[in-house]
């Protein structure tokens, strides 16, 4: 897989190209399967890099406004601003049906999950009607039953809310591990 990326923190317009492999290929997942795990996870884990270079991931509440641009809120100050503010590239991280098991026919210690990462670029949002937009999506993802107070708590906490837009730099990878009923891993991309 081929992904954009800056080719350093001097200079960030330059883009180089950086391939990623995933090592067990038989578990690999297309990107339409991985965009359904990130919109099923209760939770994806971005991945920042601070400015004094040490690495930052944070579980966050992430939504969706088509395939390639994903939102989260935070406060208006700390260390996911601070470092969008020096190195606006995130991966994001995902994980479904994780399980611990034991392998069915060789007894191994093992995992089961399902899982999607994907690259991005973070920004800021200064649009108000964008944070709007970006702050229903989420409250409607997360709190769908509880729509009807949107516009009165917008109104009270847009001014102290900051809002992230993360526009994907390609489509997500997905991977799996799990067993069938038969107790046969499920590899290149085998469905139930």
């Amino acid at each position: 897989m081929l992904y954009l990326h800056s080719s350093s923190s001097n200079d960030k317009n330059r883009l180089k190209i950086i391939e990623i492999n995933m090592r067990k290929i038989s578990r690999e997942m297309d990107s339409q399967w991985a965009l359904d795990i990130m919109r099923k996870a209760p939770y994806i884990t971005v991945s920042f890099t601070r400015p004094d270079d040490t690495a930052y991931g944070v579980p966050l509440s992430l939504a969706s406004k088509d395939d390639n641009v994903w939102y989260f809120h935070c406060a208006p100050d700390g260390d996911k601003l601070d470092a969008i503010a020096v190195n606006p590239e995130v991966c994001l991280s995902a994980v479904t049906k994780c399980q611990p098991t034991v392998g069915p026919k060789d007894g191994t210690f093992t995992l089961q999950y399902r899982s999607a990462i994907a690259f991005g670029k973070a920004e800021i949002v200064t649009d108000n009607d964008e944070k709007i937009l970006a702050l229903r999506l989420i409250s409607q993802r997360f709190l769908p039953k509880h729509m009807d107070a949107f516009d009165a708590a917008v109104e009270r906490s847009l001014h102290r809310t900051a809002v992230v837009k993360i526009t994907l730099l390609a489509p997500p990878t997905g991977k799996r591990k799990q067993y069938d009923k038969n107790g046969d891993e499920m590899k290149y991309g085998r469905m139930e």
